[in-house]
């Protein structure tokens, strides 16, 4: 080939897109990037809204979800890949379901509002793997967010893996849940909501640190806790998410004089400030809602979105600390039997003397799950 025609073909291949050139809207800077634009634009849920660089080598992504109402809504999230050439076949995924941050937009994730296990998702991508991380509806978005509404949840973490594909040519289609306390609540019931929802892809397995379960049955024991307890600001995000789900309850109007003038601040302030003894903290469980009040048709809704009764068709992994004081053991232990009982895949392994957090921090627990996900996706 001539020289000159040599030159001139090099100059168009540098004028093409890259592989992983993305062709979705470039979103805009500062707080404006979490507002979508009215009306949403047309596509199917995990469809890309616009995106722009993030912190950190992150990607800030803006998607089409579908929402505790049936409608489609905007999720924000972040996806981070690992550096160098993807593998035949793709980049495999790790779609992360975060643990308990609040309800109010700045405790998103990607908006600097905490989240756990950074240094585990950091070690995961370093090792070759693609971290997705969903802000679940309302979270950092318009609309208040349904916490530890499961088919919500679910969706945002699957949808986001989806839209990530869209964004990033080289994410392949294995992929693996992983979730801890409330992101473990998500993280199985996006695996239950898997097969139908995102088909095209291919879910390898699930790993649950420490999960929310049996949250009908927690509640009915409220009486019980009669102290004063950080337990109290989770109670108050539990009925707020069952508020946003399901406004004919009319949640908020069972709730005492103490706890419902406190109860705008589960749209204001974060898990720390929210457990504290300057708000939920100082009140006991039992003080929540007035002893007056039938609590039937609540905790029925409650016990809807847990997670004991799904039916999960691949592998799930559950990893459970004994001291944790959060999400108690007792009622891990009890899940696990229920999915074994029904045949479900699920394994099972606890760590004494680790806490709520300490499950995604212990070198132990990160060790096995880092092992798993290993084994799991696999080509």
């Amino acid at each position: 080939m001539p020289k000159l025609a040599f030159a001139l073909c090099l100059l168009l291949l540098a004028a093409l897109p890259s592989a992983a050139e993305s062709k979705v809207r470039k979103g805009p800077s500062g707080a404006a990037f979490y507002t979508p634009p009215a009306p949403l634009p047309s596509g199917a849920h995990g469809a890309p809204i616009w995106a722009r660089k993030g912190s950190g080598g992150q990607r800030l992504l803006l998607y089409r979800s579908t929402g505790v109402t049936g409608k489609p809504v905007a999720v924000s999230g972040t996806v981070a890949v690992p550096k160098g050439r993807a593998p035949k076949g793709g980049w495999p995924v790790i779609s992360w379901a975060h643990g308990t941050t609040g309800i109010a937009d700045r405790c998103a994730p990607s908006r600097g509002g905490g989240g756990s296990a950074p240094a585990l998702l950091e070690r995961w991508r370093k090792a070759g793997y693609a971290i997705v991380r969903t802000d679940y509806e309302g979270l950092g978005t318009p609309g208040d967010h349904p916490y530890l509404i499961g088919r919500s949840e679910g969706r945002a973490v699957l949808d986001a893996v989806r839209a990530a594909r869209k964004l990033d040519p080289r994410l392949g289609r294995r992929f693996l849940i992983a979730g801890h306390s409330q992101g473990g609540h998500a993280a199985l019931w996006a695996a239950s909501l898997a097969p139908r929802h995102t088909p095209e892809l291919r879910l390898r397995g699930t790993v649950a640190f420490a999960p929310a379960s049996h949250i009908g049955e927690q509640g009915g024991a409220l009486s019980s806790f009669t102290q004063p307890s950080p337990l109290s600001g989770l109670v108050a995000l539990i009925l707020r998410g069952l508020d946003v789900a399901r406004p004919d309850l009319g949640v908020s109007l069972g709730l005492t004089e103490s706890a419902a003038a406190l109860y705008p601040r589960t749209l204001t302030e974060c898990i720390g400030p929210l457990v504290g003894p300057g708000s939920f903290g100082a009140l006991a469980p039992a003080g929540l809602i007035r002893p007056d009040v039938p609590t039937g048709a609540v905790l029925g809704a409650l016990a809807e979105n847990d997670p004991e009764e799904l039916t999960i068709r691949t592998p799930v992994r559950v990893q459970q600390g004994t001291a944790d004081n959060t999400v108690f053991k007792a009622f891990t232990d009890p899940l696990v039997a229920d999915y074994r009982k029904r045949g479900l895949p699920v394994t099972y392994r606890t760590y004494e003397g680790v806490d709520h957090g300490g499950v995604v921090t212990d070198a132990r627990s990160a060790r096995d799950a880092t092992k798993y996900l290993r084994g799991r996706l696999r080509p």
